[in-house]
């Protein structure tokens, strides 16, 4: 909080004081606002009622605030900060708080309700005093000067939000709903809230920084659920001498197929090929040979013919 905004605050906050005291003891601001009342400025300008109707709207809370929330949304998004955001939301709270519990304290009645001429209506059950649509007009439109990251930028924009705001407590006014006193104090009421941000930063600051740790947590925890762990595979070292037990060992050749062999053999003892019986196949082409004998058995000498 520089010196300067605590002089404008200080200043400020006796306006806004001065504002309720001289509505309190009926002084000459609250004959202004029945000579105002009674001048009726809806009857005399009728032809601009239907655009104030639809300008008004820029000082109500929930059109204002979805519209320049959606603008800070965007910044934040580019600029990865919250910060903006959160601004908005504290500024609203405040404004909310102070500008309700005022409102129901007083308990002012507006120039529609009023029951008695020249009274200041106070006590009675109201909730105009102060004017809601010109404090929230200052505040939410009023940020996003507050929030200029030029000093250009804050210039151009704190005036926009001035004659925006402005705008909207005369059309109140000139619609007859609230006294001219009541949109005095809510210019004053948001311009307290505007100045008062700076206090409020720290506090900004840690809720930012809380919001991105619960951000981080749940991510982690997150990707912790979605990832399955790994099962650590141990890896096996043969030993020298354990290598050499687990390598099999070939059996030769030979053996294998005389192993084989044997299989097929018929048991019992094995004879000569010079012992075995000839077989003659059947539907041999070869004409039998009585006179032919075995082979291996002694021929005997044929007798010599003739002679």
């Amino acid at each position: 909080m520089s010196r300067h905004r605590v002089v404008l605050f200080t200043a400020t906050l006796a306006f806004y004081l001065a504002i309720v005291w001289a509505v309190v003891i009926t002084s000459w601001l609250v004959r202004l606002d029945w000579q105002v009342m009674f001048f009726r400025p809806y009857q005399q300008w009728p032809q601009i009622h239907a655009f104030l109707d639809y300008y008004v709207v820029l000082g109500q809370r929930g059109p204002t605030a979805v519209m320049v929330a959606a603008w800070l949304g965007w910044r934040s998004w580019r600029q990865h900060t919250l910060r903006p955001l959160l601004t908005l939301a504290t500024s609203l709270l405040l404004l909310n708080i102070t500008v309700g519990a005022a409102k129901l304290g007083m308990g002012r009645l507006g120039p529609h309700y009023a029951t008695v001429i020249g009274s200041n209506e106070m006590g009675l059950g109201g909730d105009i005093f102060p004017s809601g649509h010109t404090a929230n007009a200052v505040v939410t439109w009023g940020i996003l000067a507050y929030l200029a990251s030029t000093p250009r930028a804050r210039r151009w924009l704190s005036a926009l939000s001035a004659v925006t705001s402005l705008g909207v407590g005369l059309t109140t006014v000139y619609l007859g709903t609230h006294w001219l006193s009541d949109v005095l104090l809510g210019w004053a009421a948001g311009l307290l809230i505007l100045l008062a941000l700076p206090w409020f930063e720290p506090l900004i600051a840690r809720t930012e920084g809380w919001i991105f740790d619960l951000r981080d947590l749940w991510r982690a925890r997150r990707r912790l659920s979605v990832r399955e762990p790994a099962v650590p595979v141990t890896p096996v070292v043969l030993r020298p001498h354990a290598a050499a037990e687990k390598t099999p060992v070939r059996e030769p050749v030979s053996s294998t197929r005389a192993s084989r062999g044997s299989v097929h053999l018929a048991p019992g003892p094995h004879t000569t090929r010079s012992e075995r019986t000839p077989v003659t196949p059947a539907g041999s082409r070869r004409p039998p040979h009585a006179d032919r004998l075995p082979r291996g058995t002694a021929q005997s000498a044929r007798p010599l013919t003739g002679g």
